[in-house]
């Protein structure tokens, strides 16, 4: 795959988590997490964007995420769990995407906030429509997810290369 192959980022948050008396990485999914995982997931297998690696934290809701949202697809693409997602600042977010192999064209991302906002608010240096309004108006509601395209390699990805074609929410 040629480097000018444009890429995508889907940033997807996890959904909904129980407050618990466990320790913040080992909170479970609350019973609205457990019904917006799939829809989210069913919306991505939608979008005609084909996965070839999913980055997902290690945390206990973004694997319960990941693991409801990837019922939905056709085809499950290869999965790592990274633990340096979890509390991970802009600029590591940015590190562990310049980490990427080009011959990956479309990553997805299972993460939290501020870092999934964060991330997709920075490399979007354009946007359609009305997507980045919506995106800084609504936040970054859990299960909520954010498109991201770029040229270039893995290695270009920073502040403003790319551009926001997709916003959704599971309000939508």
């Amino acid at each position: 795959m040629s480097v000018e192959t444009p890429r995508r980022i889907v940033l997807l948050r996890h959904a909904k988590a129980e407050w618990s008396q466990a320790s913040d990485h080992e909170r479970p999914l609350a019973e609205r997490g457990r019904k917006d995982a799939p829809v989210a997931g069913r919306r991505l297998a939608d979008s005609g964007i084909d996965f070839d690696l999913a980055l997902c934290s290690s945390a206990v809701r973004t694997r319960e995420t990941w693991k409801l949202a990837v019922h939905e697809f056709a085809e499950r693409p290869r999965t790592v769990y990274e633990e340096r997602l979890y509390e991970a600042s802009l600029g590591e977010l940015i590190a562990l995407f310049n980490e990427t192999p080009d011959e990956v064209r479309n990553l997805l991302v299972i993460g939290h906030n501020p870092g999934m906002h964060g991330a997709a608010d920075a490399l979007s240096g354009s946007a359609e429509g009305d997507t980045l309004a919506r995106m800084t108006r609504d936040g970054f509601p859990t299960a909520s997810y954010a498109v991201v395209e770029f040229p270039g390699s893995w290695k270009s990805v920073e502040h403003g290369a790319g551009k926001l074609t997709e916003y959704w929410t599971p309000n939508d």
